[in-house]
């Protein structure tokens, strides 16, 4: 080993001569090179290699390389390149090689090599990696886009481009990605030489025999591309994304047109042809169109929307589906939300938009997320009997969905609408028990605003039946906290007494209670052990911080410390699993003062 890294720190000694030739570096820089490089390589050469060791080796080439050309900069001398730079460049290519040779599956690495390979204009080796990286890693379209990219733009060459395209194809026939990245590959060719051509004869320069070929220039090889790309993929959002890279180039309306026609005859049953159709209107041109002032603008505006609703019309004539009409709603609620200072305008949006959302409802094909703007709007502009009528609308059509209960019921409490507690026991019969925590919470904390202490104790009562533990726990500890609130101490204690035996309880039961008790201006010692002691009975075994807050309130000012030593060894006995260690550890804490 020791043979091999001599030999290639004795392979650097030219260039680092030439360095301190030069005055790019100095004798005792170029020794402290020597001396790092030398312990990099003995890294590179153990029997265990990590990758790491090569990371950081080509790192420090590279910071070498960094110096070189800052002071190159500064004392403005460019010459010696192929004996100074050359050999360093040759020296990390070659590390990246042993470490994309060693770590294959390792694409970041791949994908550094790539990059220095880019900064540091080696082409001919870039080429040379993407082809090992590609040999490896086949299975990875992102590689071979990359790779295409690579030949177009590094090394100008589109053949080898198309190449690459081909073969990736063959290995991911059908890639969306490929086929657009290929598709437009091909139009970035045919620009360059239409532009070529142009420049040439704007020169009047004659090109002999070379002869541009007009069926490359209008873009045939694009149009093959595009054949059997939507051979492959019959989808009109892939159409349309083909559509939209051809609109990027000015010389290619017919085939915009043609792909255009594919589309209105092939798609018509697809809601995203109809969004882009739809919306092709409202994209249409105003350049060179002057407006006077900003309402002749917002009437313009406002002729181009209702244009494009006249085409939603047409395609939700053709397909009546639930995502037709959402497309549709989509479209409106975006032009709602618009900023516009002319009222005019605002009230077409919102008009369209209602008539659309009521049309979609009649057609019960509404997504259930658009009834809240619905209602939202309805609200906003005083319409509360309309928005009460959507609100109970909705709850039919989504019957047993927790979420337009729980919106329909919030905006009718809002709204003061009667029969709002009938329609509480509507939704708690028709959606399942276990999703049916929100609209409890709901109702309680509407029968505490509007109703009489009875109604609400009754609601409690009747919660409390539940067959779901997390409604029964939560409802408890909220009876309390209400009990409390609305009787004080004496009506919270009946209210924990009732319910102490009717499980299933929460630790924030008891807690709750134990917090009002220490609330009071003479606080029971005796309530508040009988309080700690049901609730250990229930969460003593897991629940260590339990133990150590009863032993707290003993060390208190209205406890007895001498009982300490008794829960202590309770707890010890009573503490099950990982809770027993932690439990020591927070004993001796609190005893010591740390707790």
């Amino acid at each position: 080993m020791a043979e091999i890294v001599q030999q290639r720190i004795e392979d650097r000694i030219p260039e680092l001569e030439q360095l301190e030739r030069v005055g790019l570096f100095t004798k005792k820089e170029v020794k402290a090179i020597i001396k790092r490089a030398t312990s990099l390589e003995y890294k590179l050469h153990r029997l265990i290699i990590n990758k790491e060791d090569f990371i950081g080796y080509i790192q420090y080439e590279i910071n070498v390389l960094e110096l070189i050309k800052k002071r190159r900069a500064h004392i403005r001398y460019q010459f010696k390149r192929e004996e100074i730079e050359f050999p360093i460049i040759h020296r990390i290519n070659s590390v990246f090689r042993r470490a994309t040779n060693k770590w294959k599956d390792d694409v970041q690495l791949w994908l550094s090599h790539v990059a220095f390979c880019k900064k540091w204009s080696t082409k001919a080796q870039l080429s040379k990696v993407f082809s090992a990286m590609l040999a490896i890693h086949p299975d990875k379209p992102a590689l071979w886009i990359m790779a295409a990219k690579s030949e177009l733009e590094e090394r100008n060459s589109s053949e080898s481009a198309r190449h690459l395209f081909l073969r990736a194809l063959r290995f991911h026939p059908g890639n969306k990605k490929v086929y657009q990245e290929y598709f437009r590959m091909e139009l970035l060719h045919c620009e360059k030489l239409r532009k070529q051509k142009m420049e040439l004869e704007q020169a009047k320069i004659d090109i002999g025999e070379y002869e541009f070929s007009e069926e490359i220039l209008s873009g045939k090889l694009a149009m093959v591309v595009y054949n059997d790309a939507t051979d492959k993929n019959k989808d009109a959002e892939f159409i349309i994304s083909l559509l939209n890279i051809a609109s990027i180039f000015d010389f290619t309306k017919d085939f915009r047109e043609a792909i255009l026609q594919d589309l209105q005859t092939k798609f018509l049953d697809d809601s995203v042809t109809w969004d882009f159709l739809a919306k092709r209107e409202l994209d249409a041109s105003m350049e060179g169109k002057e407006f006077r002032t900003a309402k002749v603008r917002a009437l313009e505006v406002d002729r181009r929307e209702a244009q494009c609703c006249r085409v939603f019309d047409k395609g939700v004539e053709r397909i009546n589906t639930e995502r037709m009409w959402s497309v549709y709603v989509a479209f409106c609620l975006e032009r709602v939300k618009r900023l516009t200072n002319i009222q005019e305008l605002k009230d077409k949006r919102q008009e369209r938009l209602l008539g659309v959302l009521r049309r979609a409802h009649d057609s019960s094909l509404l997504r259930e997320d658009y009834y809240m703007h619905w209602l939202q709007i309805l609200q906003s502009s005083g319409d509360a009997d309309g928005a009460a009528d959507i609100a109970v609308a909705a709850t039919q059509r989504f019957s047993q969905s927790v979420w337009t209960w729980s919106l329909a019921l919030r905006t009718l409490a809002e709204l003061g609408k009667d029969g709002v507690g009938r329609l509480f026991q509507d939704a708690l019969a028709r959606i399942h028990p276990k999703e049916s925590l929100p609209i409890w919470r709901m109702q309680v904390e509407w029968s505490v605003a509007n109703q009489n202490p009875e109604e609400t104790e009754a609601i409690f009562k009747r919660v409390l039946m539940s067959a779901v533990a997390d409604v029964a726990m939560e409802m408890k500890e909220r009876y309390i906290d209400w009990s409390y609130a609305t009787g004080g101490y004496k009506k919270a204690r009946k209210t924990f007494t009732s319910l102490q035996e009717n499980r299933p309880l929460s630790k924030a039961f008891f807690t709750k209670m134990i917090q009002i008790e220490k609330e009071q201006e003479t606080p029971n010692m005796n309530n508040l052990r009988d309080y700690y002691e049901r609730a250990l009975q229930e969460f003593g075994s897991t629940d260590e911080d339990l133990w150590l807050a009863y032993i707290k309130e003993e060390m208190g000012p209205l406890g007895q410390p001498e009982n300490c030593g008794k829960i202590h060894w309770r707890a010890m006995r009573f503490v099950e699993g990982e809770s027993v260690e932690r439990f020591t550890s927070k004993y001796t804490l609190l005893q010591t003062g740390h707790l």
